[in-house]
């Protein structure tokens, strides 16, 4: 099942179950979505985003989340930072499973020797080698900075 059937299943259910809180977020998953698709269009893309590019949007999602709950947690709305942490929780269920970090180390070695990258210049071909393999499963951020330590 593919990760759009996959999340229209899910609402299906969650309408069924009047599960509002869920509901909310799995719309707002649809809505982000639809807007890539929309952009991807625009891109010459007639049939939407990949699977790969919904786990992206996802992840964006999350990250986007988790700001937003440190945020309110710092001016005292803790209502509206556990609002964003349910949210998270629903993103989550339709992301790969995160590594652990000897599996990411493990991930960022085999990549750098597939890639056969010697320096920081070669960060982009490692990147894109661990983005075709692992998107959503890792954080690519920490990972750019990891990688560049180990390319300097």
């Amino acid at each position: 099942m593919n990760m759009r059937d996959r999340l229209q299943t899910a609402l299906k259910e969650a309408m069924k179950a009047r599960e509002a809180e869920r509901l909310s977020a799995l719309r707002l998953i649809n809505a982000a979505i639809k807007d890539r698709d929309i952009a991807a269009r625009g891109e010459g893309h007639e049939d939407g985003i990949s699977d790969a590019e919904i786990l992206a949007v996802l992840g964006k999602m999350v990250k986007q989340r988790q700001e937003s709950a440190r945020i309110y947690e710092e001016g005292g709305r803790i209502e509206l930072a556990e609002k964003e942490l349910n949210e998270i929780k629903v993103i989550e269920e339709f992301l790969p499973r995160q590594l652990t970090a000897a599996e990411v180390e493990t991930a960022i070695a085999t990549a750098i020797s597939e890639s056969g990258a010697t320096s920081i210049r070669d960060m982009g071909k490692v990147m894109a080698v661990l983005k075709a393999k692992y998107t959503g499963q890792m954080d690519f951020g920490a990972v750019g900075a990891s990688l560049k330590q180990r390319l300097a």
